[in-house]
């Protein structure tokens, strides 16, 4: 998996969003400020947030966008997959016929990225916007799935997602 800059803003901006509202609707021109990115790219980005009902618009005088259910029920995932990310590493391996085979390593290899694959997929299930906006703020331990994945980065050496250092990129 590479998460792309369009998967690192969405969740920056919608980080941004959660923490500058305060129950009123922000506008994405004081998005684009804050987080220095291109108004007409988080205007692209939150269509497709709104298609995958991640955030909801509010017209008129103050409108802006607001997000469409509580922070605690919004996963990253959510996040991730409204505005196109592959979440899926092992995607192209298993999804591209002219490339299959029936070696040992071509299975090993395959079902390695099956398996993680699926710790990802947990990962960023279980870890939701009021977890990365509460670690942010000191208040809460990460999810049980995220101190799994991150013993594996300590023993493994694999990276770390990006959404792992928002807290320290909002301060």
């Amino acid at each position: 998996m590479r998460l792309t800059s369009k998967g690192r803003y969405a969740v920056r901006a919608i980080l941004d969003l959660t923490f500058n509202s305060n129950g009123r609707p922000v506008r994405l021109q004081e998005i684009s400020e804050r987080q220095k990115i291109s108004l007409h790219y988080l205007e692209q980005l939150f269509r497709r947030l709104r298609k995958g009902s991640v955030v909801k618009s509010v017209r008129g005088p103050g409108g802006g966008y607001v997000l469409s259910r509580s922070m605690d029920e919004i996963s990253i995932k959510d996040v991730l997959v409204s505005v196109g990310e592959n979440i899926n590493p092992a995607r192209d391996l298993i999804g591209a016929t002219d490339i299959k085979s029936d070696t040992v390593e071509f299975i090993l290899t395959k079902t390695y990225f099956e398996n993680l694959g699926m710790i990802m997929q947990e990962y960023l299930s279980t870890t939701s916007v009021g977890d990365l906006i509460r670690k942010a703020r000191g208040g809460q331990e990460v999810p049980k799935a995220a101190t799994a994945v991150g013993q594996m980065l300590d023993q493994g050496g694999l990276q770390a997602p990006a959404s792992q250092n928002v807290g320290k990129d909002l301060s």
